[in-house]
């Protein structure tokens, strides 16, 4: 009897998440934000994609004669930079750069941040130490940080994540651990706790799960923030070296040359501002289908 008990009880857990997770994905769907905001990403990834096949020249070749090239249809596109190379090349392959260094710092500091924010609501004695950190790093503007970092490293794409990581992971770190203090406090987290749960399985198991969604949602602004940062990192001269090429150095490149060949600037910054602008719409929507308050 009890082994049916349990099984039933098994099955109707296992129904209720898979209507649960239909009845998102439908709130998804007919969300216009969210919808908006992943149209305007995935072109952008798509085209970073197809980078490759647009461009089969690559972002490298160089050609003298062409130097400072105009747009034009029947030849660069988007115009030529001052050392002849495609402009268009330039953006698509720095699409590539730039949305992986974005991922990456958004991913690691969802991973940190979730880590360092449940630990500290869950052990006072960790909660005065991790949050006094967190708070030294938020008082010292991000790009300015970030600036001080690269500073310290060698300069290069693996330390720049590094440094945007250090960053950006105080203010995942304050999101997860507010939300987890509301749900430790609730009753069936101290029922656990009296049957002798372990620690770590409470946090893991009940506590995460019912974080994630807010977790997720700040990590998709980190994303865009990251793209931004690394930009101006790149503008400074401390970004992503040369001649790899990002849309912050594409735009370094072009601030010597803005009154001959605008184009140089205004296409990397229009991506930039597009792809930033779809993953804040993204986000936002987001929001409103994780939040069990809407409709």
């Amino acid at each position: 009897m009890n082994d049916t008990s349990y099984t039933a009880r098994q099955e109707i857990r296992r129904r209720l998440q898979k209507e649960q997770r239909a009845l998102m994905w439908r709130k998804f769907l007919t969300n216009k934000l969210a919808m908006g905001g992943a149209l305007i990403t995935l072109t952008v990834i798509v085209l970073a994609l197809l980078a490759p096949v647009i461009c089969p020249e690559g972002p490298l070749a160089m050609s003298v004669f062409d130097r400072l090239t105009p747009p034009s249809p029947d030849g660069y596109l988007f115009g030529a930079d001052n050392l002849g190379r495609s402009v268009l090349a330039r953006v698509l392959y720095g699409a590539r750069v730039s949305l992986a260094i974005g991922a990456s710092v958004g991913l690691l500091s969802m991973i940190f941040g979730m880590i360092l924010g449940l630990y500290a609501s869950y052990y006072p004695a960790l909660d005065n130490v991790i949050m006094r950190i967190c708070d030294g790093l938020s008082a010292i503007p991000s790009t300015l940080l970030a600036i001080a970092l690269m500073a310290m490293l060698e300069r290069n794409i693996g330390n720049l994540i590094l440094s945007l990581t250090i960053v950006s992971t105080p203010r995942v770190a304050r999101v997860a651990r507010s939300s987890a203090v509301v749900v430790r406090e609730q009753t069936y987290i101290e029922a656990m706790r009296a049957l002798g749960t372990s620690s770590t399985r409470i946090i893991w198991g009940h506590i995460a799960p019912n974080i994630l969604s807010g977790v997720v949602v700040q990590s998709s602004y980190i994303f865009a923030n990251a793209i931004i940062t690394e930009a101006a990192l790149s503008f400074l001269g401390v970004g992503v070296p040369a001649p790899d090429p990002s849309w912050g150095n594409i735009l370094y490149d072009g601030k010597a040359v803005i009154h001959k060949a605008w184009w140089m600037i205004v296409y990397p910054g229009i991506f930039t501002a597009a792809t930033v602008l779809g993953l804040n719409i993204f986000g936002d929507g987001l929001r409103d289908v994780l939040d069990p308050h809407t409709n």
